[in-house]
Formats: structure tokens, sequence, C-alpha cells
């Protein structure tokens, strides 16, 4: 096992220089702390940016021999790249559109885009200087999205795994970004992709379709070939440091100042970094629509708010304190009394005990972020509540809210709903207060930051065995060595092909994916030995492939087996009909005529539904909302239906590849066997062939088939290189 090297915009520690001196203290960041008993193991390393500009470079090797003692190595960043690559693009672009801001906030500069680029790459560079064979690298969050890209093309055989601490935008978003493409494949240079909901990852792999025209099954995207892993784990923190710091007398002794300052008063917390995805204006205003409608709770209750200074030198987030500090003084200017202050408000960090104290001792948390990916604030409170009290009310925009159901979820949106919830708290029985506590103690303790490293860890070598798998079956130099001797040493062969997507490309237009020059010699190469037979068995009507391919000295099958062609005669398979179209017929075309881009092709013996040109997840709806339509008709007939790509065919169940191959065998006692294809319809053939066949599946899906190649393209190197074998 080689190291693992984690890699992240900031590095875990902070590190300060004052009169040429370096000195570094500890981050208390929840990725810091998860990840700390990784990189800190011998011989992993952590990669990132120190924090702070370093241009002197006997000051550059001074911070790096501090830091490698540490397991630390940094990339040091200039002032202009920290404005252009952080500042600028990583949140003028990527953090409000991710976040749903998309109209307000988002700044488009070329400038910043490709000072993100040489970022990144330099990022890159700092990581192959230490990679070795065998390594796994982790990539964090959303300042390094072209990473995972520009690593697997310098180290094409490393492991990747990418995880987004931030929510991933839908579709519609996310195209909005220019340089959309180039993020997506970067990306996918992973071969795990994280994120900390299910709705997240569902976003991604729509953008990733939709944009690139990749091929996903389920949450398993193929690029290249290479199967990439889209997957979600979400971010725990270390709930038995928040349980222990409660018991810890400085700790409690804060809870004991706090309790009797506040003596006979309910108390709410609130924590955040100053961002404008925190929601905080909103739970403001719901505050005082507490107090203006409800006078029986002044004086009772006392909001506590954090707010951690973030980028307060962006006129953005200015504006936003100004809003805040004018409604936090509104609201005190109206209702505070000698003795009492509605909003204890805080514009500074406060160090981990003092954090500790306050979630120890209030009564309800507040936590209403308009978005967030996973926010851990929550978890921080709820693992904090050894005596299993207190109320969590928790926006159903975090990402926390899919685990702690047991909280209050409220719409940050909707204000009145979060005083209403407010409400519910404060009233709320200790009985219920302790049976929700309890569900969500469980919860946060089960999925901890070191349940969440665990989980991710052991997907990522899931997904790279599967790679290994793969690699085994497809046809390498060595396989095809094997097969060509085996090709040389028999004499009765027959060689059996699928057309479309297996000896060319899919095209748009149907019509339009006639066979090339180069194809027809290969063709005429193969069924020139007199040891071969070749059998060009497909989905095509019968005319059309008499057109292309008539003059060839080819075995012909039309439509899966429905009409052959032997001794230069098309011949009908007996006793099939086509009475039943009628009945499917008119169906088929309500459902096209409501589909942009559908159409419906008439076989003698079948109807095929095509959606290639239809908008994607139209096609595929129209396609479900069709198919349990003609379901009890299908079986009324006594008709199969085969799901192809981007096709759906109706036929008479009597028709199969398979049965048409295994009439072939019949008549005649072959020593070679081998059938190539790419779809369901192939795997019928497959499935009928004896196990000594040479089968191969085009695509790298699950198959029968006891070998992959990627395309058309290798099955035609493949065909090539047997004709030569035989030549020579």
């Amino acid at each position: 096992m080689g190291k693992t090297i984690i890699v992240s915009n900031r590095l875990p520690i902070k590190v300060s220089i004052e009169n040429d001196q370096v000195s570094t203290s500890a981050s208390e960041g929840g990725l810091a702390t998860g990840l700390g008993s990784i990189y800190q193991q011998d011989g992993n390393l952590w990669i990132g940016w120190p924090g702070i500009e370093i241009t002197e470079e006997s000051l550059q090797q001074e911070v790096s021999s501090q830091l490698s003692s540490k397991n630390l190595k940094p990339v040091f960043l200039s002032q202009d790249e920290i404005n252009q690559y952080y500042e600028g693009f990583s949140n003028e672009v990527l953090w409000p559109i991710f976040h749903y801001y998309a109209s307000i906030y988002a700044s488009y500069k070329e400038s910043n885009w490709e000072c993100y680029k040489q970022v990144n790459e330099k990022f890159c560079d700092a990581i192959v200087s230490v990679a070795e064979p065998g390594d796994t690298i982790w990539v964090h969050d959303y300042q390094l999205l072209l990473l995972p890209g520009l690593l697997r093309e310098a180290l094409p055989d490393s492991t990747i795994g990418f995880f987004l601490h931030i929510p991933f935008p839908s579709f519609e978003l996310f195209r909005l970004i220019p340089w959309r493409n180039d993020l997506i494949e970067g990306i996918l240079g992973a071969d795990l992709i994280g994120f900390h909901t299910f709705d997240d990852a569902t976003h991604f792999i729509q953008s990733a379709i939709r944009l690139l025209h990749v091929t996903c099954s389920s949450n398993v995207i193929s690029v290249n070939s290479r199967p990439v892993l889209i997957e979600t784990f979400p971010m725990g923190i270390d709930d038995k440091k928040y349980e222990a710091l409660t018991t810890e007398p400085a700790v409690q002794e804060q809870v004991d100042t706090m309790r009797d300052m506040f003596k006979g008063k309910r108390t709410i917390i609130s924590i955040d970094r100053l961002d404008y995805s925190k929601g905080i204006l909103q739970r403001l205003e719901a505050f005082n629509i507490l107090l203006e409608k409800h006078p029986e709770y002044r004086e009772k209750v006392i909001l506590h708010m954090i707010v951690v200074p973030s980028r307060d030198s962006v006129p953005q987030y200015q504006e936003l304190k100004d809003h805040i500090d004018k409604a936090v003084g509104d609201i005190n200017a109206r209702y505070r009394t000698l003795d009492w202050n509605p909003i204890n408000y805080f514009y500074r960090p406060f160090p981990l005990e003092t954090l500790s104290a306050l979630y120890y001792m209030a009564d309800i948390c507040l936590v209403t972020p308009m978005r967030d990916g996973m926010n851990l604030v929550c978890k921080e409170y709820v693992a904090s509540r050894t005596n299993e009290d207190g109320v969590l009310i928790l926006s159903e925009m975090a990402g926390a809210a899919k685990e702690l159901i047991d909280a209050i979820l409220v719409n940050p949106n909707n204000v009145a709903s979060i005083t209403d919830a407010i409400l519910q708290a404060l009233n709320m029985p200790l009985e219920e207060q302790k049976q929700r506590m309890k569900a969500m103690r469980s919860a946060v303790s089960k999925f901890n930051i070191n349940q969440w490293v665990k989980n991710f860890m052991e997907r990522l070598y899931d997904i790279k065995q599967q790679q290994s798998s793969m690699n085994t079956r497809r046809i390498t130099e060595v396989t095809e060595g094997a097969i060509k001797k085996i090709y040389d040493k028999t004499s009765q062969r027959i060689i059996l092909l699928d057309y479309d997507g297996t000896l060319v490309g899919f095209k748009g237009d149907i019509n339009s994916a006639s066979p090339d020059e180069e194809l027809y010699e290969l063709l005429g190469s193969l069924s020139a030995d007199s040891a071969n037979r070749v059998v060009l068995i497909s989905g095509r009507n019968y005319t059309n492939l008499e057109e292309w391919f008539g003059h060839l000295n080819l075995s012909l099958v039309a439509e899966h087996g429905a009409w052959q062609k032997q001794n230069g005669h098309w011949e009908s398979m007996y006793g099939l009909t086509d009475d039943w179209k009628q009945q499917i017929l008119p169906v088929m075309e309500t459902y096209a005529d409501r589909t942009p881009g559908a159409f419906i092709e008439e076989k003698d013996f079948s109807l095929v539904w095509h959606y290639r040109k239809v908008e994607k997840g139209l096609g595929e709806l129209r396609t479900d909302e069709m198919i349990g339509s003609l379901r009890y008709l299908l079986n009324d007939n006594g008709l199969q239906l085969l799901m192809g790509n981007k096709v759906v065919e109706v036929k008479n169940s009597e028709i199969n590849k398979g049965k048409a191959v295994l009439a072939m065998l019949q008549q005649n006692d072959y020593d070679f066997l081998m059938a190539v294809g790419d779809d369901n319809t192939d795997e019928d053939i497959f499935k009928a062939l004896p196990g000594n066949a040479l089968t191969i599946k085009v695509g790298t899906n699950i198959s029968a088939a006891r070998f992959y190649l990627k395309g058309p393209e290798e099955v035609r190197q493949l065909l090539e290189n047997l004709t030569h074998a035989a030549e020579s």
C-alpha cells in the first residue's frame, strides 16, 4: 500500500509570520479534525495553501521545512492568484451558483477562470512531485474541481478520490457557468466522487449526462470505459470530542457563569460564518416577529448570535454585515429593558471551550441556512447535549436535515414557519425533547467523522477493484495474441457480428449510419477466407441490410432473427404475424406525437420507438409511460419488449437473436465461435453460445460476454488483425 495524499485549498493549520519568524497553530475545522488521523500517519501527506502570501524564497523554505515535520506540504500562492483563483472564480462563480445565488452574486471573468486553471495546475505539479505508484490521492472541495482531471492525465493509473463539501446545483443553474464542461471533465478524473446528499449526487450525474453525453448506469458513469462511482457520504463530526468537552472544568465554569447571568431565561444559540447563504437576516426577522406578536416571551428569551468574520472586505459581505448590525440594533433598541437584552450579538470567533459551554447550556439551537452542504454546527450541538434535552431547529436546505430528521425542520424562506418553530421549541415537553434528542445523538454518533473517512476509503477501494477486474476482461495485446493462435489453428469458424454500435458508431439519424469503404473491405477480407462464415445479425430491416450488404458473401439476419438470408434468398421465420400492430401502433404514435424528436420505425414483424434525439430525461420519462400503457397489450398478444440504446422494440416473442444463432450452429460443427455485440439484444447470443465461444461486449456494462472492447474502432482493429494473422 502506498501513502495517502490529502489535497485541499487550505492546509489544516494556520501559519503566521512576525519579524521573519514562522509560527503555526492547529485549525479547528471539521475537515482538519476528521482527516488528522490520516495525514499524521507516517508517510502520508496533506498538500494545500498555507493561508498567507509568502514571496521570499528563504521564508518559503523555512515554512516548507517546518511543515514537513508535520506531514504537510505547502503550495505557495501570490496575492494576485489569491484574488483571482480564490476570491474571484471560486467565490464569485462557484460559491454563488452552487448555493443558488447565481443571478445576484455570480460574476464571470475570463481572467479569473484562467487563473483558476493555472492554480489547479500548480497544485497538480506539487502532487506529481511527491506521488508514487500505489498512492491514494484525495482531493477536496470546489476550489480544485479541475485537479482530478489534471492528475488523471499526469498519473493515469493513480487512485483518485474527490469530495465536494458544498451543494452541487441543479443542471439549470450549473449550465450558466461558461466553463461548465471543463469543470465536469475535471471532476470526472476521479475514481470516486463524493457528495453530502443524494440530491447533490443526482444533480451532478444529470449535469454530466446532459453536458458530456456520457453513459451512466445507476450511479456509475463510464469515462473512456473507466467506471467512475458517484456516491453519497454525509460528513460527521468527532462526537466523542464534543461529549468530553462538556465535562472539562473550564467548560463547566463557563456554563455556571452563563446560567447565573441568564437565570430564569430561555436561551437560543445561532453560530454562523458571515455569508449570504446562512439565512441570518431571515432568522433575525423570525425572532423579531416572535417578540412582536408574542409579548409574553419578552424578558424570557435571549438569542446568542455569533457571526464569525469572513471576507468582510468584499462589498457584498460588508453590506450583509451592515444589514445584520442594523437588524440586531433595531430589535434590541425596540424591546430591551434595563436588565434584558433580546440579542447578544458577537462578530468574532470564540474558543472551542466557549462554544462547548454555549452548546451545553442553550435550550434551543437555531440552524437555518438558505442552502448548505452539510452544516456541522447542528451536529456539534447535538453531540454536546449529554443530558439528552434541548431542541434543534434545522433548515430543510442543510445537508444534515437528511440525517437529523427528529429536529424541527423549517423552510428558511418561510420566516413565519421559523417563528412557529421557535414557539414549538419553547413549549416542547421535556419527554419529547429527550425522545428527539436521543434519536439525533444516535445518528450523530453512528455517522461520525471516522465512519465518514472509513466509508469513503472503502468505496474508493471497491471502485478500483472493479476497474481492475474490468481490465482483466478487456482484450489486451496478450489476449489478442491468444485469440490469433486459436484462430490460426481452426478451420470451421463462425463470426457473429452486430452492426449498429458494434461495427459503426451510433448516429442521430438511423439512415445515416451506412457502411464505409473500410468496413466493406474488412468484411470482404473476412468472408473471403473459406474457413469463415461471417454472419451480420442486426435489428435493422432486411431491405436495409440487403441494400448495404447484399453483394457480399455474408449470412444476413435482420430484425433480430425474423428474417434470414442464406444461400442467396431471404426467408422469414415460420408462423410470424403482424396483426398485433393495429393495436400497438396507435398507442406508440400517441406518445411520439407528444415527444419532440421521437419517431417510430415500422419493420415487417416489429415496431421500434426511437428517442435518441429527444431531450435527456424527457425521452426516458415518455418511454416509461409508453411501456406502462403497452404492458397489458403485450401480454395479451404474446409480444416481447426489447430495450436497446435509446430504442425500444416491440416484436413477436418467438423472435430472438439467440434462437437464430442456435439454428445456425446446428448446420455445421464449428471449431471457432465468435460473437460481438453492444446492447441487450446481443445478450441472447452470448447466453446461447457454448462456454468455449469468444463472446465480446462493446462497451463496459455488465454482460454475459467473456470479454469487452471499448468501441467500434477496437472491434474493427481486432477483426483486421485476425485477417492479417490468417494471411501470414
